[in-house]
């Protein structure tokens, strides 16, 4: 295997600094069966974490259904806005978030250094209180993902920003932001978010052009539009904010987490089988579905369910490119790496978005796995069979990758560090377990 010294260096930093974990951090698969049953999707967490922040934008409590409440990410972000002064309420995949006595305008590190999303606060605390310090972001040791992006749309918003000491310190002089037009040199997901939410409180028309497309964009503008926001273009490159002079109560369904959603349909593609994955949504995911309907995957959308099949026929190699959506998501690239470790043939996985998203790729190797890596692209050549080995999870996508493997390989799999994981999958190993994969958590 060849690699970069970039993702040399991203491992051994993960190793040295990954979090320290207690309790059950380990997770065992014995390989070699076919998934067969239902699994459910869960809302999206993607989704949930930017809905929790837009809370921030308004006095009246923000009713959330469909949440992932079991994750790692949601009680971070918990954590953070209970800190700000926010009342939050969550059970049964339902959540109620009061912001109307915040208590602090500061996001500090302790909190923040968890996860990268939490950036997320600055935009709704800067256009609700006109001022807030937000330290630098943490989370996956993916990429660099800087703030500038974020800071441009906010600056052109009329907000004063420094950075000193590792936070960003943001201050509106009269305390409302004006409305601007925002032009992102590249498209962000998080920047574009913040922008939206910004915007809503702000005084006049903003226009943000080349703006991220993403589903869970959508999902947080239609949620800010039962707010009581002004939005046109979601899903488009182009997005229009009317600013208004608050913000409301509302009621809002989370849409399902198309990249579970697609992690188990690599799954039943590895291992064979039928899975029905109930409330999920095929228009989310057709830069997937087309290369896995390639490789040989048999998949239907039926109501609200999809159903995913691949019975005897083998899997065939093919290329892929991440791409902002529409394109084939990032945050699935580790995923697909792995089902064309056993595909017939070779395919070719290009990483547009994060310089560092291979770290997984060591780890595969020692499975059995042939993947040589130049620069940004991997070409996988298909191989017999992958063999169980006692693994280590790196961040959250190539974490589950690694659960996939385990799920096919021969023999045991152990997989460590998996604190990533549980960021980011509610209930894997209950799900997985269900239709008949022999996986349990297990004691460091």
């Amino acid at each position: 295997m060849k690699t970069n010294l970039k993702t040399v260096e991203a491992l051994e930093t993960f190793a040295a600094e990954a979090p320290k974990e207690s309790g059950l951090d380990k997770i065992k698969i014995i390989g070699g069966h076919k998934l067969n049953g239902t699994i459910p999707v869960s809302g999206a967490k993607n989704a949930a974490l930017k809905l929790m922040c837009a809370s921030l934008l308004s006095e009246e409590t923000l009713f959330l259904t469909n949440a992932p409440n079991a994750l790692r990410d949601i009680q971070s972000q918990t954590d953070l806005l209970q800190h700000l002064g926010c009342v939050v309420q969550r059970e049964d995949g339902r959540m109620a978030i009061n912001a109307k006595n915040i208590t602090s305008q500061t996001a500090p590190y302790d909190l923040v250094r968890k996860m990268r999303t939490s950036i997320l606060v600055l935009g709704p605390l800067l256009a609700r209180f006109g001022e807030a310090t937000v330290s630098l972001p943490g989370g996956c040791a993916i990429g660099t993902r800087p703030v500038d992006l974020h800071i441009h749309a906010l600056e052109a918003l009329g907000a004063q920003i420094t950075l000193e000491n590792g936070y960003i310190h943001a201050k509106v002089p009269g305390r409302r932001l004006t409305g601007a037009k925002i032009l992102f040199p590249k498209v962000s997901m998080g920047a574009t978010e913040n922008a939206l939410m910004a915007a809503t409180l702000a005084d006049g028309e903003t226009v943000i052009s080349n703006a991220s497309r993403e589903p869970e964009i959508v999902d947080l503008g239609e949620c800010l539009v039962k707010m009581g926001a002004k939005i046109e273009g979601l899903g488009t490159p182009t997005i229009t904010i009317q600013g208004v002079e608050k913000l409301g109560s509302a009621q809002h369904s989370i849409l399902p987490d198309r990249i579970e959603t697609g992690t188990y349909m690599i799954a039943v593609a590895l291992t064979g089988g039928t899975v029905r994955l109930k409330n999920a949504r095929a228009d989310l995911l057709t830069a997937l579905i087309g290369p896995l309907q390639k490789a040989g995957v048999k998949i239907e959308q039926e109501d609200t369910d999809i159903i995913v099949s691949r019975n005897g026929t083998p899997l065939r190699g093919t290329d892929i490119m991440t791409e902002p959506f529409p394109g084939f998501p990032t945050d699935l690239q580790a995923q697909f790496m792995t089902m064309l470790t056993l595909c017939d043939g070779a395919g070719l996985v290009t990483e547009t978005i994060f310089e560092n998203r291979f770290m997984h790729v060591p780890e595969l190797c020692r499975m059995g796995a042939n993947i040589t890596v130049h620069g940004n692209s991997a070409i996988i050549r298909g191989v017999p069979k992958l063999t169980g080995a006692e693994v280590m999870a790196t961040d959250l996508r190539a974490s589950v990758a690694l659960v996939l493997a385990g799920l096919v390989a021969e023999g045991e799999t152990t997989i460590n560090r998996i604190y990533h994981l549980e960021r980011g999958y509610e209930n894997l190993v209950e799900k997985l377990s269900a239709c008949g994969a022999h996986i349990q958590r297990a004691h460091a």
